[in-house]
């Protein structure tokens, strides 16, 4: 199966204004002692252009939801019995691991006497664990219902940018890495959350750290990235439910053996054995 999506033409092509632009960049750097690789990398356009954004959107929603739609994904949830309880949304939040409480939450807020809101008390019971006491049997039903308001669905935008896509893309930046790197690291901290434990990003990202610098510490970004996907593919093989690595092997990795640092179109990859394209 290959699903496929076509850029428009203003997505796909530079304006020969925004060439001209990245080369007058470029020439300024090596004017300034600046080398070329740091030039191209301060005038390539990182995860958060609006272009990049959409594609790491679409790349997620392939491992997550087997569809590039990642919109429709408003309305999704299940309990895949991975011991988080329900997941569900745009970016999988959970009812065991508190950022489906902190998203209801938000949405409350905005929203007073939504569908959910009655759904509060039971939220905070079971965060921590993979229990449904007091959301079964009505709780996807009435999710679903709330994913038709708008309100909800920019509460689910939020989120996902202020505790998953922002700081990825933020921590990858300093890091000196470009949207690819920034990528890596915005899939692993979907996947695997910011907490202490070992296969939390924080450490899978020191655990690259042991075998290789990256490029704001003098290090190739090729050779970090490889030593990062490394460090993912054990944490992700430490449990059953992510045991599958294909996100990584046979899409992140493939970006970075053709050298698609930038992650520009056309993309072509597999995810759990189905075939994407974004051209």
């Amino acid at each position: 199966m290959v699903h496929t999506d076509r850029a428009t033409p203003s997505v796909a092509r530079l304006s020969r204004r925004t060439v001209v632009a990245a080369l007058g960049a470029v020439a300024s750097g090596a004017l300034l002692g600046v080398s070329s690789a740091d030039g191209a990398r301060a005038a390539a356009p990182g995860l958060d252009d609006p272009a990049k954004k959409e594609i790491a959107m679409k790349l997620v929603s392939s491992a997550e939801n087997s569809s590039l739609d990642w919109k429709a994904q408003y309305k999704y949830i299940e309990d895949i019995g991975d011991g988080r309880g329900y997941t569900a949304g745009i970016i999988g939040f959970c009812s065991g691991t508190g950022d489906m409480l902190d998203l209801v939450q938000l949405y409350s807020d905005r929203r007073p006497g939504n569908v959910l809101a009655a759904y509060l008390p039971a939220l905070r019971k079971v965060n921590g664990t993979d229990s449904h006491a007091g959301l079964d049997p009505n709780y996807p039903r009435d999710w679903r219902k709330a994913a038709q308001d708008t309100a909800f669905q920019q509460a689910q935008n939020d989120e996902r940018d202020r505790v998953y896509f922002n700081p990825a893309v933020a921590r990858g930046k300093t890091d000196g890495l470009r949207a690819l790197g920034q990528f890596a690291y915005y899939d692993a901290l979907v996947m695997h959350g910011d907490g202490d434990d070992p296969t939390s990003f924080r450490n899978i990202r020191r655990r690259a750290l042991r075998t290789a610098k990256p490029p704001v510490q003098g290090g190739d970004e090729t050779t970090y990235l490889n030593a990062f996907l490394d460090a993912r593919v054990w944490a992700m093989k430490q449990e059953e439910a992510h045991s599958d690595t294909s996100r990584v092997d046979t899409e992140q990795r493939v970006f970075l053996r053709k050298g698609n640092l930038d992650l520009n179109t056309p993309l072509d990859w597999k995810v759990y054995g189905d075939g994407y394209h974004i051209g």
